[in-house]
């Protein structure tokens, strides 16, 4: 009899932080694309910059707190803290490596060509531009600068975190003595500047631009007035990042966490980065007054802080160099002005963002504020974009009578100010707000707008994948539903009711929850797949999330897998399973698609034997999200909902363009595209939702796609 199989088995797992380097590297290769126009390549290696910078204030940062209170225990992998901080260090190196070369060797010629000039060193300047350079150093950068001097009576600054500044070594002028003495000065380079400064160019319809480092360093003897300075070079620095509250012993969490914002400042660094050919003297300085680790010094190829790229991204005149924007087009089944809840009365809605607006959405909560007959409003809010429309609608509800309760999710991670003020202005337009549970982040994503009507009270339902962010909407891709259904109706209730009181139902009619009900059910679909599969029975799984690191349900993927259950999956960023392994993950395949959009959206699909069961929500397949948060799962009933459901995955499946398929030795590729007809998901989403408009209704507008958040 075959021994059975230890699916938990370490060697069958991928560590969680390598898996997400890839993911970045993947980011990366869409930088070194030569059949994507030219800034949209610049805009991938900002990103890849911006994203490597959270990935050590957070991940990079826990693993050294482990270190320092010896935690011993190993991971899914079967790496200690220590062992995956040094591979950590290895692959960052390696990938940093690749981002100058592809930024020197491939892009900075490539803007020559366009005309389009970066200058690093104020040494190439022609003498027109330096009186240019110097002039507007006198004039906009001089008097904001505070340089810094350390000396016996004048102790190391704290130098911020992320923040890019000018280290210089002096010597006093005029000294009789044999040796010299050397002082050390740090200045800020301010970032209510611009970073990239456009100066003038002896070539016609050439854009010429600086780095601000470069013109303080030119004038950085002004600062120093009787020293000669030796030397000067910038360099940055990431501190931990990551917020540590004792919700319990917290008094007030809104003041706790300002508290800790402030912390961020403080905390230890984790990374140093300098320019390369630093002065020795100056570098051994800053590593001992930061007390940083040699091994977390990095030598950079270039400018510091590659996401001053996504400011080039937006030049204008260079239409030429960048993707035809795309406008999210109108849903088939809503006009623009319509009464929604007469919409929704007909049937399900469903919502595809960004190849359709995400105006309904916050129509929804719009009209509810302005309905008579509404009697309430309640939502849950995770991050919410800058000026934001939904947060007005609440406010301008709760002004008008109704019953208004917005769960504001304090620790979204590095939204927590613009949280604190969003909550502060719900409560003071008279919005019940609540702070989320006590040890769990609220991650749904769920509106309820209850509705007197002539046949009684109804409750309509919108649930989503993404945040009720109007920004981000159009540059995630994201899926939602708009429903009537009374179960659903009832079950959100429930949601809330839990929220605000910590009433938890016995039992509920569609939707899953987590912390306490979620993982359950996946583990029971899963489970439901493999009985199939082993009754010979049709049994197929495909999932689309952003991330997979969950050991249980990876567990009970490779069983399912071993049973004979196909199952696919279409994980964009980590994923600690492996594919491949003999008798355990033949018949999985996973792929990422990393395109224009940022894949965003949950969709699972459960084959049944026949009897096809959707679903879609706010959680990976991770532990935080299955313990340690707020999510919700739930059903795509309506049978043209679950079509269209359906239809993303099918496409995304077939996509050669844009997909990478994981390999068995653990590496992604493009898939090899000869022969085929080109498959382009993103871009087809897009053509489908702009042939599901009648023509007279297209109207083009900008849009540009910039982070706006950290992708969760």
């Amino acid at each position: 009899m075959e021994k059975e199989k230890d699916f938990k088995n370490p060697q069958y797992y991928e560590n969680r932080e390598l898996s997400w380097l890839k993911f970045d590297n993947r980011v990366l290769n869409e930088a070194r694309d030569k059949s994507i126009p030219l800034l949209e390549r610049l805009k991938f290696v900002s990103i890849t910059s911006s994203n490597l910078d959270e990935f050590y204030m957070v991940r990079v940062a826990s693993l050294k707190d482990m270190v320092h209170a010896n935690y011993k225990k190993k991971d899914i992998a079967g790496m200690t803290a220590s062992e995956q901080l040094a591979a950590i260090n290895e692959k960052t190196r390696e990938m940093v490596d690749l981002q100058y070369n592809t930024y020197n060797r491939s892009l900075l010629p490539l803007l020559k060509k366009e005309q389009i000039h970066i200058i690093d060193a104020f040494e190439d300047l022609t003498e027109e531009q330096k009186k240019f350079v110097d002039r507007y150093f006198e004039e906009n950068v001089y008097p904001v600068l505070t340089p810094m001097a350390v000396d016996a009576s004048r102790p190391f600054p704290l130098i911020r975190n992320k923040t890019l500044n000018i280290a210089a070594l002096l010597s006093k002028k005029n000294t009789k003595s044999e040796k010299q003495e050397l002082d050390f000065a740090t200045v800020q380079v301010p970032g209510v500047l611009p970073r990239l400064v456009q100066i003038p160019s002896e070539e016609e319809n050439a854009k010429c631009f600086i780095l601000l480092e470069q013109i303080i360093e030119k004038n950085i003897d002004k600062l120093f007035l009787n020293y000669e300075v030796l030397c000067a070079y910038p360099y940055r620095i990431m501190r931990n990042a990551d917020l540590t509250i004792d919700e319990d012993e917290a008094e007030d969490l809104l003041k706790e966490i300002q508290k800790q914002l402030k912390m961020r400042q403080w905390g230890e660094v984790i990374r140093l980065e300098v320019e390369s050919g630093i002065d020795k003297r100056l570098l051994r300085f800053l590593k001992d007054e930061l007390k940083v680790a040699e091994e977390d010094i990095f030598c950079i190829q270039g400018p510091i802080d590659l996401t001053f790229l996504m400011k080039m991204y937006g030049l204008p005149g260079c239409d030429h160099l960048r993707y035809k924007p795309y406008t999210p087009q109108k849903n088939p089944k809503i006009e623009p002005g319509e009464n929604i809840f007469e919409l929704i009365r007909k049937g399900d809605i469903f919502l595809h963002h960004p190849y359709q607006t995400f105006d309904p959405v916050v129509d929804f909560i719009r009209q509810a504020a302005s309905d008579p007959d509404v009697l309430a409003i309640k939502q849950t809010l995770y991050r919410v974009s800058g000026n934001s429309p939904i947060i007005a609608s609440l406010a301008q509800a709760a002004e008008n009578g109704k019953q208004v309760s917005v769960l504001v999710e304090l620790k979204a991670r590095f939204d927590e100010e613009n949280n604190i003020v969003w909550a502060k202005k719900l409560e003071q337009a008279g919005c019940h707000v609540i702070y989320g549970l006590v040890g769990l982040k609220t991650h749904s994503k769920i509106a309820l707008v209850v509705r007197r009507e002539e046949d009684g009270i109804r409750r309509y339902v919108h649930l989503g994948t993404g945040n009720y962010n109007d920004s981000t909407a159009k540059l995630y891709t994201d899926c939602g539903i708009f429903t009537c259904n009374e179960a659903i109706g009832e079950d959100a209730t429930a949601v809330f009711n839990m929220l605000s009181g910590y009433s938890e139902p016995l039992s509920w009619n569609e939707l899953s929850l987590a912390p306490i009900w979620l993982r359950n059910k996946f583990m029971k679909l899963i489970g439901r797949e493999t009985a199939h599969a082993k009754c010979g029975q049709p049994a197929r799984i495909v999932a689309k999330m952003n991330s997979l690191c969950d050991p249980g349900i990876i567990a009970a993927l490779y069983e399912a897998s071993a049973a004979g259950v196909k199952i696919q999956l279409i994980v964009r960023g980590i994923c600690c399973l492996k594919v491949g392994i003999k008798g355990v993950s033949e018949n999985i395949e996973v792929r990422s698609i990393v395109g224009n959009f940022l894949e965003h959206s949950r969709i699972f699909w459960f084959e049944n034997n026949g009897a096809d069961e959707v679903y879609m929500g706010s959680a990976d397949w991770m532990p935080r999200n299955l313990d340690r948060r707020v999510e919700i799962l739930f059903p795509v009933l309506d049978d043209e909902a679950k079509k269209s459901a359906k239809h993303i995955l099918e496409v995304e499946l077939s996509d050669n363009t844009k997909a990478h398929l994981l390999k068995s030795d653990g590496n992604y590729e493009k898939i090899d595209k000869r022969g085929k007809v080109l498959v382009n998901s993103q871009m087809q989403f897009c053509e489908e939702a702009v042939a599901a408009v009648p023509k007279q209704d297209h109207v083009y507008r900008e849009r540009v796609f910039i982070p706006a958040e950290p992708a969760e």
